[in-house]
């Protein structure tokens, strides 16, 4: 399997994909493991697992090397993941003992009753390029904790970084046969669901997360799938600092590219605040240093699917066609690598596709609205529900309009962020299952009910 750099198309090197044989063989240790692994006390897997969030923060500076030469990001971006996903672990393992160990319901009585968490078995985690720290610790981290053993795939355009991620958990302690990195492509994802393992967690596509939960919906174990969105952002007419708001919400949408399924993908702006936000938000995008991940100050980088370029070209002509304008951006960069300009498009309507579909990528199209009512119904008009902003000086306006956004997450005065104390979900062709949180440490167990009496 040839693994190239984004930013420059060469070649960074080889990897031997797996087999079927050695698939069967990496899940027949695991179902081996995960016995020890269980009985192992909850104390020392956290441990464990603090140990590889050190270790993860000692090498940080390789390992971001690594990240960023295999997706494309910037480098700073790639420092800023790792060490997001360290403070996830932190909270993870500081709040394992809560959440994972046997509570009473009823210590009074002649009765006694409690709940037991155990763990599902041998799980899979299907994981994805854009984030491959975060989104992985999200899964295998609590799927650990819980006493599972892991079968991890990392995405085949963040496989050097998945093979980071089972050396150091390994270095850290956690057994051979309890973590396990499968490498490879679609095929392997597709040998993996012929598996009959005890859960399935996939982060990616609406489009192959409905096809993994089809695919193994035979088995009756637990599916989570973390899936893309259309995210809504709202600019009402009582914000004050509008260059300060444009400043976020343009960050809100471009970092990482755009890459990121909480990415701000369209921005609703109220009427009267409309030309003097989109003039900030022009100005505070044309100022986006474009380059290598390497480059000191970049902020836009590659993108890590070179198919993406096409998509986004697609979304842009569609628009265009059907009347919008190009404000900013709309085309391929010239240069080496999988490079689209920072792209804002104005005049748009829901019959475009920049609109609905998912862009992943650095564009964004703006409509201005004639107040709240009209926001809230282009919001809700997406067939995804993951994450939704409001910008406004009232909270008490904002709080109104986002309880009637069917959304897992909602945001006031802030955009793309995920805290690891709060549930990760998604409603609609976004997925549905939690992770993070208590419900997210959970989610890798089976509860079972004890009645104890004598």
């Amino acid at each position: 399997m040839k693994i190239f750099n984004p930013a420059t198309a060469e070649l960074i090197t080889t990897l031997e994909a797996d087999t079927a044989e050695s698939l069967s063989e990496k899940i027949r240790l695991l179902r081996l493991g995960q016995k020890e692994w269980s009985a192992t006390d909850l104390a020392v897997r956290i441990t464990i697992l603090q140990r590889y969030a050190l270790l993860l923060s000692k090498n940080i500076e390789a390992l971001s090397a690594i990240l960023s030469s295999e997706t494309g990001k910037p480098l700073q971006q790639s420092v800023n993941e790792i060490k997001g996903a360290c403070a996830r672990i932190d909270w993870l393992t500081a709040n394992a003992e809560k959440y994972l160990r046997p509570e009473w319901m009823v210590e009074e009585g002649g009765t006694k009753e409690k709940i037991v968490y155990e763990p599902l078995g041998v799980v899979a985690n299907i994981s994805a390029w854009n984030y491959p720290y975060l989104v992985g610790t999200n899964v295998f981290i609590p799927a650990l904790l819980a006493g599972n053993a892991v079968l991890y795939k990392p995405s085949e355009l963040a496989s050097l970084t998945g093979l980071q991620i089972q050396k150091y958990l390994h270095e850290a302690g956690v057994p051979a046969n309890v973590f396990q990195a499968g490498i490879g492509a679609g095929d392997l994802g597709e040998m993996i669901l012929e598996e009959k393992l005890d859960g399935y967690f996939f982060t990616g596509s609406y489009k192959t997360g409905k096809h993994i939960y089809e695919k193994v919906s035979k088995y009756m174990v637990p599916c989570g799938l973390e899936l893309g969105g259309k995210d809504p952002l709202y600019v009402t007419d009582d914000i004050t600092d509008i260059a300060a708001v444009a400043a976020g919400t343009a960050d809100g949408a471009f970092y990482n590219n755009g890459q990121s399924c909480c990415s701000v993908e369209r921005i609703y702006v109220h009427e009267k605040v409309y030309d003097a936000y989109l003039d900030a938000f022009l100005k505070e995008v044309a100022s986006y240093q474009i380059g290598l991940p390497t480059e000191e100050n970049v902020y836009i980088a590659a993108l890590t699917r070179k198919e993406q370029v096409q998509l986004l070209m697609a979304q842009v002509a569609d628009a265009v066609n059907k009347g919008a304008s190009v404000a900013l951006g709309g085309k391929q960069l010239n240069r080496a690598g999988n490079y689209f300009a920072p792209t804002v498009l104005v005049n748009v309507t829901h019959d475009m596709e920049v609109m609905k579909e998912e862009s992943f990528g650095p564009i964004i199209g703006i409509m201005k609205v004639s107040g709240d009512e009209e926001a809230v119904r282009l919001m809700n008009d997406t067939e995804y529900g993951l994450t939704a902003s409001v910008y406004s000086n009232n909270q008490s306006r904002a709080a109104r309009i986002e309880e009637q956004l069917n959304v897992g997450t909602v945001y006031w005065n802030c955009c793309d962020r995920v805290s690891a104390a709060l549930p990760w979900s998604g409603r609609k062709h976004s997925g549905f299952g939690s992770t993070l949180s208590h419900a997210g440490l959970r989610v890798f167990t089976r509860p079972k009910a004890w009645h104890l009496r004598g």
